[in-house]
């Protein structure tokens, strides 16, 4: 055999070698976990199992838990009954920037409880709107936009009042143009030059993302979002767009869904070499949660840290996913 062959397999003798060899690993450190935060009460979410919309006293006792077994980082979400709501067409609804927000609500709750977890806020419309669009929608003869510059004034507005509760980063998900850059002044106008920006740089319009939708009530009336989600087919354009979200302030990208565009993540991550994260997002998760009902619960743990490492060795620093729980169980 010639000398430079290698039996590789001696590597993968048994459990301790493999572990020993491997130079990508997963730990509590790399997992935020995303919760959704409403009024009344906790509720199951139909689509996402395992997944609940908390009252705030609920959301504290689930934190807990987490927080004592090491997560350290959470995102939030701010759910309203659509059903029982008053909403204009433009459907501004002003308790997504209101002091007594659920979110503004929950997160000082939060940090009075557990002051060392780091705190995360979803900045987006869609969920506060009876359209479901994640920008300010304006009728015109050919029917409707959205006006992205009005839309940056109230997401302003949003991320503002999560800093004024106690929050450490925000994240913008609208997609509307120069949005952070707004975020930023506004922050820093209000001396929240503390407050970091999570920017989501590359955010697909993804079929992925019916689940949460589902979640937060904001399937849409009309249209799509597709001017103002990026084009899965423009390849280039993520290098543009992440770019101009450093420059504009962003202390982090996150790039949307994970499982189809790992290989954007690795893209971003090779030509910028900055912090980046991945989201593991609902479509994805039910997509496990239903092969797992098929073929069996003892195999979902090694799927799920399958995607895991392979968003991590695609080049993210840390991960978004709704198995968060679940991989406290097995970390």
């Amino acid at each position: 055999m010639n000398s430079i062959m290698k039996r590789f397999r001696r590597l993968r003798k048994n459990e301790a070698i493999r572990d020993l060899v491997s130079n990508i690993k997963i730990t509590k450190d790399d997992i935020v976990i995303p919760y959704f935060v409403k009024e009344g009460k906790t509720e199951e979410i139909e689509n996402m199992p395992g997944i609940f919309r908390y009252s705030i006293d609920n959301l504290l006792m689930e934190i807990e838990e987490v927080y004592n077994k090491g997560i350290k980082g959470i995102i939030l979400f701010g759910v309203i009954d659509k059903n029982n709501e008053k909403f204009d067409f433009n459907g501004i609804c002003e308790k997504a920037y209101s002091e007594d927000g659920i979110v503004q609500k929950a997160i000082r709750r939060i940090k009075k409880n557990f002051p060392e977890i780091l705190i995360i806020s979803d900045v987006c419309l869609c969920n506060w709107t009876e359209n479901g669009h994640c920008g300010i929608v304006k009728r015109s003869k050919d029917g409707y936009f959205i006006d992205n510059d009005e839309t940056l004034k109230i997401l302003s507005k949003i991320a503002v009042s999560h800093a004024y509760s106690g929050v450490d980063f925000v994240a913008p998900s609208s997609m509307m143009d120069f949005q952070v850059k707004a975020i930023r002044e506004s922050l820093d106008r209000e001396n929240f030059t503390y407050v970091g920006i999570i920017s989501y740089a590359i955010k697909y319009a993804s079929n992925l993302y019916l689940p949460f939708r589902d979640a937060v009530y904001s399937h849409i009336q009309f249209g799509d979002r597709k001017t103002y989600q990026m084009d899965f087919r423009n390849y280039d354009e993520c290098i543009i767009k992440a770019k101009q979200d450093i420059e504009e302030g962003a202390d982090i990208l996150m790039i949307k869904p994970s499982l189809p565009y790992l290989d954007i993540i690795y893209k971003i991550k090779k030509i910028y070499n900055y912090p980046l994260c991945a989201y593991n997002v609902s479509g994805e998760y039910l997509m496990i949660k239903d092969y797992v009902k098929r073929f069996g619960k003892e195999i979902e743990k090694d799927i799920v840290f399958e995607i895991l490492f392979a968003i991590k060795r695609a080049g993210a620093n840390f991960i978004i996913t709704y198995h968060g729980k679940d991989i406290l169980k097995w970390i």
